[in-house]
């Protein structure tokens, strides 16, 4: 209960009716069989709550609490993997961008990026990871506006260096609309840390259309970027808020990639209803 107001605080992953209006023309429809119908398919909406319910809390699937009704955790998995293949989270992030833009909600004059080391399990896209005694990791590579919302997100080994996904994430980014005339794409500068020091990428980065402005190696801290890189920083954490992104659980990368980029959405609806 809310102190003072008798109103009960709506649970993180209670999908009200405005967010489900932005959801479910995504989603793929599936028609029942006319002969052999079987068990009646759990409801969409309930099932992308126990999504969402595993994505904040950090519970493994076979642990979903049944009396949520939100069906079984193989149910809620199953349906992620399918969601999943159907292209469904990038889609929903990229109508949310373009709902931000739309509102000027949106700063594409500059983008941050930046990486942040996760402990994994194992499977595909984990390595040696060079901050956590060599333990099995991945990373998490993102990229944001000039203001902190997330643009896209990327998944490697541990071992990566960030400097290898900053065209991957500058190409990332979805067009984004929102307003008249052609759809945005690129920024104008991407402002990156020492990590990204390297005169190469400097120049791929020149090529897309973007000014990079990374710090150099060797040269005393104090370049002033930290004034407006830190909301790449800001980001992670909101990005780390989700429980389930604070340790790779899945083997499936397409599975932890999934959590990624829907985490990225639902950050982007928050700022929505915001505004």
């Amino acid at each position: 209960m809310i102190r003072g107001c008798g109103v009960a605080r709506p649970k993180p992953w209670d999908v009200d009716n405005e967010l489900w209006a932005v959801v479910e023309p995504l989603l793929p429809k599936v028609e029942r069989r006319v002969r052999h119908p079987g068990r009646k398919r759990h409801p969409d909406r309930l099932v992308f709550q126990g999504i969402l319910f595993v994505l904040h809390t950090g519970i493994a699937w076979e642990h979903l609490p049944q009396e949520l009704g939100f069906g079984s955790g193989m149910t809620c998995w199953r349906r992620l993997a399918a969601w999943t293949e159907a292209g469904v989270w990038p889609r929903l992030h990229q109508v949310l961008l373009a709902r931000l833009r739309g509102a000027d909600a949106l700063d594409l004059s500059r983008t941050a990026v930046d990486g942040s080391h996760i402990r994994a399990k194992g499977g595909h896209k984990t390595g040696r990871s060079p901050v956590d005694r060599g333990r099995t990791g991945s990373k998490h590579h993102l990229i944001t506006d000039a203001t902190g919302i997330p643009l896209a997100a990327t998944l490697t080994g541990g071992n990566r260096n960030d400097v290898t996904q900053l065209i991957p994430l500058l190409q990332a980014v979805p067009p984004v609309r929102g307003k008249r005339g052609r759809p945005r794409r690129r920024p104008d500068i991407v402002l990156g840390d020492r990590g990204y020091d390297h005169d190469k990428y400097r120049r791929l980065v020149w090529a897309l259309g973007v000014k990079p402005v990374i710090a150099r190696r060797g040269t005393e801290h104090g370049s002033g970027l930290g004034a407006q890189r830190w909301v790449v920083e800001r980001a992670f954490a909101h990005l780390h808020w989700f429980r389930r992104l604070r340790i790779r659980w899945e083997i499936r990368d397409d599975i932890h990639e999934a959590f990624l980029t829907l985490g990225c959405a639902l950050i982007c609806w928050r700022r929505l209803t915001k505004l």
